[in-house]
């Protein structure tokens, strides 16, 4: 099979999935079988184009123009196979995680969850794979609109209110800033494929590129960068698989990655260092992460405490990114890998907390860890790899960003990760620290009536967790392929 039909064979899997598994609808064993099927055989294909892109070969395919000059292209370039390897990979562990997780709490329209789950994860493959802006956007917007069924599952008033939110501000972000960027970007460079080197050098004036550098970076309202990241928290009100598809898999990811997209190849990382009126970005997305931080230490709420995290997470992201070397471009790539591995364990870990005690706030899990060790020993991996300590993922990326940022001579810069390190632990450590050395709290007669005391969440919960914060601890260990994929993103070689 030719690169091009590979690439349409992984746009088109979800899809036909997403069929099959409607078509499934009153047969659960089967719907959850071809979600699993589906999601294996999207990784497989994805996984048959790293040897070519680590080769130095760009796969594409023209699906045809939309308009004069603006077609639906798409091109495999390093930092999208790394964002769609991790994607497919993580849906893989995410669907036998919500096959466990929807069976335990008895969630209504499973099969609506599982369409809309396929339907997101091929927008998040047309992002990836995106060889244009104009391409990117479109899945970008598909993206938005199939995950707000999976924030608004419950029907209660509150997840209404929620998705309100998120479609309000993703939509106005992306429509009112993002497309106004596009078009001007079209206007003065007559192209939107992403290049090397960046397609507005020379092309606009330094005020002109530090505009739209502004409304690429708050228009991309998936990145979260503040104030455009009230839909973040808001959508916690979402079931747990949900939560970990918007933080780990797919929607704060394609913030991020297109951030990074941009940076690199819409502005080019030469010609905006040289525009002195873009570094602001480097303070935006600082404060963002300390402001985040701080709001996280102040949330009993454990998917809130987590939701903030990857708020502040994600501006690393966008920080390593701004701050316009080598090294750190490369330290942004790899955090899209390392915080999605961490990120989803720690999420996997609370929905396995409610399944199995209904617990939900930070300060009910004294002594959980006695109870349910695997599921807060995946946790304390994960805890672990977002303060960014060895031997987890998300040291490797904290030292090529603090390598760039020492390149740079970016004080701002290494002040702001070595702050907020100390304030992820203090906002993650507390919790290891009384799940697994305080005293169990007494179980009352209501919570024997529930069956709140026993012990772990069901088997395909626990399995998920596991092989999540065992990613983590292997790409410490074995991060050459995606290392190879950051340096080659960066144009560096290892």
């Amino acid at each position: 099979m030719s690169s091009s039909a590979v690439i349409l064979f992984c746009l088109a899997t979800p899809l036909i999935g997403a069929l099959l598994i409607a078509l499934s609808n009153r047969r659960p064993n089967q719907r959850e079988a071809i979600t699993l099927a589906t999601a294996a055989i999207l990784f497989v294909g994805v996984a048959s184009l790293i040897p070519e892109v680590r080769a130095g070969a760009r796969p594409e395919l023209l699906l045809g123009e939309i308009l004069p000059g603006l077609s639906l292209y798409f091109r495999v370039e390093p930092l999208g196979m790394l964002f769609a390897g991790v994607a497919s990979f993580l849906w893989i562990v995410n669907s036998v995680y919500s096959i466990g997780y929807m069976r335990a709490n008895l969630e209504g329209h499973q099969t609506r969850f599982y369409v809309c789950f396929a339907v997101a994860l091929a927008s998040t493959v047309g992002v990836a794979f995106a060889g244009n802006m104009l391409t990117l956007f479109i899945f970008y917007e598909v993206l938005t609109l199939s995950t707000y069924p999976l924030v608004t599952h419950s029907g209660k008033p509150e997840a209404i209110r929620a998705g309100r939110t998120y479609l309000g501000i993703l939509l106005s972000t992306s429509i009112g800033l993002l497309l106004l960027a596009i078009l001007w970007t079209w206007w003065a460079a007559g192209t939107l494929a992403f290049s090397e080197g960046g397609i507005l050098a020379g092309r606009v004036s330094d005020g002109a590129m530090a505009v739209l550098l502004a409304l690429y970076m708050f228009g991309i309202g998936k990145a979260a960068l503040m104030p455009m990241h009230r839909w973040l928290p808001a959508a916690m009100v979402a079931p747990t698989p949900v939560s970990a598809l918007l933080h780990a898999v797919a929607v704060v990811k394609a913030g991020v990655f297109t951030v990074t997209k941009v940076i690199v190849y819409i502005f080019g990382i030469d010609s905006l260092s040289r525009v002195a009126d873009a570094g602001w970005l480097i303070y935006v997305a600082g404060a963002t992460i300390v402001i985040a931080s701080l709001i996280a230490l102040r949330q009993d709420n454990l998917k809130r405490r987590l939701a903030y995290s990857t708020v502040s997470q994600l501006s690393y992201v966008i920080l390593a990114a701004a701050i316009l070397t080598p090294l750190s471009v490369a330290g942004a790539a790899l955090h899209i890998a390392a915080h999605a591995f961490g990120k989803i364990t720690l999420f996997f870990a609370a929905g396995s907390i409610y399944t199995a005690a209904h617990k939900t706030e930070v300060s009910q899990l004294a002594g959980i860890g006695r109870r349910m060790p695997w599921t807060m020993t995946a946790f304390t991996i994960g805890t672990i790899s977002m303060i960014g300590l060895p031997p987890t993922a998300g040291f490797v990326s904290k030292w090529y960003m603090l390598r760039g940022a020492i390149e740079a001579d970016q004080l701002f810069a290494i002040a702001i990760i070595l702050i907020s390190t100390l304030l992820n632990a203090a906002y993650f450590l507390p919790i290891v620290y009384t799940a697994f050395l305080n005293k169990p709290a007494p179980v009352d007669k209501d919570d024997h009536e529930h069956g709140h005391e026993h012990g772990e969440a069901p088997l395909p919960i626990l399995l998920a967790l596991g092989v999540t914060a065992a990613g983590t601890v292997l790409l410490f260990f074995f991060a050459d392929l995606p290392l190879d994929l950051a340096l080659q993103l960066a144009g560096r070689s290892q």
